[in-house]
């Protein structure tokens, strides 16, 4: 029989192994030299601050159209907020709740790129020129070229996962 002591000490030290809330466990998956299907990573993603108090990961990133398979990380193919060009990039950010002390200074930017946004967790604002989408957990957008904004005007944190694609120049 266990004694309660030693079963405290087995719960905490389980408790503090576990990842942090702002690590990301990724598994990318592969064909081995076998022709059979395999993990080929298996790895916690740190989320690192970026500006404006966000947190980001990204997690796989292409440069080519169609995608090459890549038994080799991607990561290190980031270049900036867009995919590279006929690329993908894959990634999470999370958005902290504003600041009262500072009036609000959404973040407007523009990418040539459709966005598959899926609400983690928490929820926020999609600030468009003409319109504003609250959006709460479980909630998605695609969007499609447009200059906009995300503005937590929640109390928790907001984690947004995101796919971005690069994509031709709008018409218009």
């Amino acid at each position: 029989m266990i004694s309660k002591p030693l079963l405290s000490a087995l719960a905490a030290l389980i408790v503090s192994s576990q990842a942090s809330a702002t690590d990301i466990r990724r598994i990318v998956t592969g064909v081995g030299a076998d022709d059979k299907s395999t993990v080929t990573l298996d790895s916690r993603i740190k989320l690192s601050p970026a500006p404006n108090d966000l947190n980001w990961a990204h997690l796989w990133v292409t440069d080519t159209y169609p995608p090459e398979i890549s038994a080799a990380d991607t990561r290190d193919k980031f270049i900036g907020v867009a995919p590279p060009e006929n690329g993908t990039q894959f990634g999470v950010v999370e958005i902290p709740p504003l600041n009262p002390a500072h009036p609000p200074q959404p973040l407007w930017h523009r990418t040539r790129t459709v966005d598959y946004v899926v609400v983690v967790s928490g929820e926020i604002d999609l600030v468009l020129e003409n319109s504003v989408v609250h959006l709460k957990a479980g909630d998605t957008v695609v969007q499609q070229a447009t200059n906009h904004a995300w503005v937590n005007r929640g109390t928790e944190v907001c984690r947004l996962l995101f796919v971005l694609l690069d994509a031709k120049r709008p018409k218009g």
